[in-house]
């Protein structure tokens, strides 16, 4: 883990630590197959950005208390539920360079855990009463589901506009990190309003986190080619809508079709990341995630100045920041 988070993290160590222990705790299970499974999901987890978002949020706003620990550890499960879920819907065999559940175990399996998952977060909260943190968090697992569905149904045609794109990525991305905030504060203080805002902010926070992730794809990785991950897959995003917008007609039927039938080609990657660049696509999406970035600022510096405040921004800065 980076220096940088370490720093970031500073206010809520002793929190995150803690985390660690109740969250294995909260998996745990008789069945010897379900515990070994929880056991390498635990291990693989990567920069805890979620949690860190809950407690920062509960840190702006009041005292940490059990609650907090509750809601982040239910955000984690639901989550790592749906992940789970999508890496057997993908096929895909790895996550963050782990092999997936569905690799090692079996599609049939990794349902089965993705099932067990989402029970263990709805009874960790029904059994304490945390009706308020349970329904932020399912209201953003519908809209996850939502997203996929949608971003789904118009990959199909390649005819996304921004704002289609927009709503994807609020329901898809933003939405998590939303609920992160919102559940973190709501743990700690029972004021709609300031739920409300928390909520807000972290939506603007996940729009500028997921539109960072789409421009990295137009970057290069070490040895100089652009990635062109999302061209392969056939994937429309803002840096891409906006430069067909601002295409004629008959460049952007060329476009459309290479990425129709030859998506796979490094040449065609080429292609699109030259002609995304010359229509100004990346400087547009980096300003779109500006001004998201600016308006989450707006709305956290509403609230006292504190360690925890500074570190959320801190946080919210590295997102934006960062360089994978």
């Amino acid at each position: 883990m980076g220096s940088k988070i370490k720093e970031i993290q500073s206010p809520i160590a002793t929190e995150m630590a803690e985390f660690e222990i109740k969250f294995r705790q909260f998996m745990k299970s008789k069945v010897y197959l379900l515990d070994k499974i929880m056991g390498y999901i635990v291990k693989r987890k990567g920069k805890q950005m979620r949690p860190m978002f809950v407690f920062l949020s509960a840190g702006v706003h009041g005292q940490i208390n059990e609650a907090t620990y509750r809601g982040a550890a239910l955000i984690e499960l639901l989550h790592t539920a749906t992940l789970v879920h999508d890496d057997v819907v993908d096929d895909a065999n790895y996550r963050r360079g782990f092999f997936s559940i569905n690799a090692l175990w079996k599609n049939k399996i990794a349902i089965l855990v993705g099932d067990y998952l989402l029970s263990r977060g709805l009874l960790l909260s029904i059994d304490n009463e945390d009706f308020d943190l349970l329904k932020i968090v399912s209201e953003a697992v519908r809209e996850m589901s939502e997203g996929e569905l949608l971003q789904i149904e118009k990959a199909r045609k390649l005819n996304i506009t921004e704002d289609i794109y927009y709503d994807i990525i609020k329901q898809k991305t933003a939405s998590l990190i939303a609920s992160c905030c919102a559940v973190g504060s709501r743990s700690v203080n029972k004021d709609d309003d300031i739920s409300e805002k928390m909520k807000l902010f972290g939506e603007k926070v996940g729009m500028a986190f997921q539109i960072k992730d789409d421009l990295f794809d137009y970057g290069t990785n070490d040895i100089g080619k652009p990635l062109g991950i999302d061209i392969k897959e056939k994937k429309m995003t803002l840096p891409l809508i906006h430069a067909l917008n601002n295409a004629d007609k008959s460049e952007q039927k060329q476009i459309i079709k290479l990425i129709k039938n030859k998506s796979d080609k490094n040449s065609t990657v080429k292609t699109v990341v030259d002609f995304v660049k010359n229509k100004n696509g990346i400087a547009y999406a980096e300003e779109v995630m500006q001004n998201y970035y600016d308006e989450a600022m707006t709305i956290i510096k509403d609230f006292p100045k504190t360690e925890y405040r500074q570190s959320l921004m801190d946080l919210v800065k590295y997102t934006i920041e960062r360089k994978k």
